[in-house]
């Protein structure tokens, strides 16, 4: 969006406008100001929209937005399944058998147990006692990969919300040089008017005219230009809030306090690395990261388990028992796994190490970013002042010019550049503001500060 702002402002640039009235842009410190859409349709067509009713929009619509908060949802069930190692298990089961009387099992295994004849129903109750550890620290691994991937969601929410803002404000000032352009084919057609009657007065020369007409024609191919960048702009917010077709949004500009940025960065800093979600993601996947690894080192440690089985035999021969039940505990040492268990464990402890490594990385671009939009901002501050001041001595100049044109003291020329210099200074001041507003937003979006 940025390129097609500077293409319309350098070719307002070359196009003269007369009159400090019609041509200073709306005023961005009103309380509440309403502009007519764009595209000429009525107020009563279109669907006033403020920054707040955007964002709320795209958080409700944005399939980005429900795409993560899907996943979050998803790691939660994660940690149910974890959790229910730690509980009992019960099965029923129904067996029903028929063999050759004395058959035994006598291939595939060591035991040749009889098979008999039979038909009987139980259940089998298994239960945990103890894996020394493995099984809880994957059930903390799951918590923190929930936690982690619930930041993740805010993270993408905060993008998608930025992502609004911007586009929002490029609209406002999509919209303010339409209004701008309008102002320009209304005065340049008025100029030709006047000229037009001077020249056949034979009070001014056709050079005047001549140019008065090719700043007329200029006006009106600045006005198409505008009026198709805001309809860009204008289909790009309606995409992120969540619409599959363009929305006839009126933009309502609502007040903002251009307050000076803070004058030291370092807190920001410092705050921006206690609670940015995508910090506090990864923090949490370090700490899944190493419960995971204490988790595969106990894999060498014993397993021991309660197993319980009861149940009854109506149909069986005479060696088998009505009623059946048997309880144990098994335990399980294990010896020698081919080195598995110690690949998986240094794969574990490596993971990490890399998790530990890419928060290290993170946090060195987050305070970058804090750092950048800091100046920015303060840039963008110092700027309204600035543009400010150019914009009174451009007005001043112009009066000067128009009085010296109208006297006859000066020609066509003089009058043009001083317009030009005027408009330069109205785009100048307007996307300042502007501007300094999205950089207020960006600050606050890098230190995560609540809006």
């Amino acid at each position: 969006m940025r390129p097609a702002l500077v293409f319309i402002a350098a070719i307002i640039l070359i196009v003269p406008n007369r009159g400090r009235a019609q041509t200073s842009p709306p005023s961005p410190q009103s309380d509440v100001v309403s502009r007519p859409a764009a595209d000429g349709a009525s107020s009563a067509n279109a669907k006033t929209l403020t920054r707040a009713q955007a964002e709320a929009l795209a958080l409700k619509n944005n399939p980005q937005i429900t795409v993560g908060r899907l996943n979050a949802l998803v790691t939660h069930q994660y940690v149910r399944e974890q959790r229910a190692a730690l509980l009992p298990t019960v099965y029923l089961n129904v067996t029903a058998v028929g063999s050759d009387p004395g058959s035994r099992i006598a291939a595939g295994a060591l035991t040749n147990p009889t098979v008999y004849p039979r038909a009987a129903a139980g259940a089998t109750v298994s239960q945990l006692i103890t894996d020394f550890g493995r099984t809880t620290n994957l059930l903390s691994s799951a918590e923190f990969q929930a936690k982690a991937q619930d930041q993740t969601a805010a993270a993408t929410t905060a993008d998608i919300v930025l992502a609004v803002d911007r586009v929002f404000f490029n609209t406002l000032e999509t919209q303010a040089l339409v209004t701008v352009a309008r102002q320009t084919v209304d005065t340049r057609q008025t100029f030709v008017d006047k000229i037009q009657a001077l020249t056949n007065a034979k009070l001014r020369s056709d050079l005047d005219l001549s140019f008065a007409k090719v700043d007329a024609a200029r006006g009106r191919l600045l006005l198409l230009e505008a009026q198709n960048n805001y309809q860009s702009s204008l289909a790009a917010l309606s995409a992120l809030l969540g619409f599959s077709d363009e929305q006839n949004f009126q933009l309502l500009e609502e007040s903002a306090a251009l307050n000076p940025p803070p004058l030291d960065v370092s807190p920001l800093i410092t705050e921006a690395l206690d609670q940015r979600p995508e910090i506090l993601s990864l923090r949490s996947q370090v700490q899944a990261a190493e419960k995971f690894g204490h988790a595969e080192h106990d894999l060498w440690r014993p397993n021991i388990s309660a197993l319980g089985a009861v149940g009854l035999a109506p149909v069986r021969e005479a060696p088998i028992s009505a009623f059946y039940g048997a309880g144990g505990v098994n335990v399980t040492i294990p010896l020698f796994t081919g080195f598995l268990f110690n690949a998986r464990a240094q794969t574990a402890d490596l993971q990490t190490s890399i998790n530990r490594q890419r928060l290290k990385d993170l946090q060195d671009n987050i305070a970058r970013d804090v750092r950048n939009a800091w100046h920015d901002s303060n840039r963008a501050y110092e700027r309204l002042s600035v543009t400010r001041q150019l914009e009174e001595q451009a007005n001043l100049a112009l009066d000067l010019a128009q009085s010296r044109y109208n006297l006859g003291l000066s020609s066509i020329v003089e009058f043009t550049q001083a317009e030009l210099q005027k408009t330069e200074a109205d785009i100048s001041d307007t996307d300042a503001r502007y501007q300094y507003w999205l950089t207020q937003i960006v600050l606050a979006y890098s230190v995560a500060a609540p809006r």
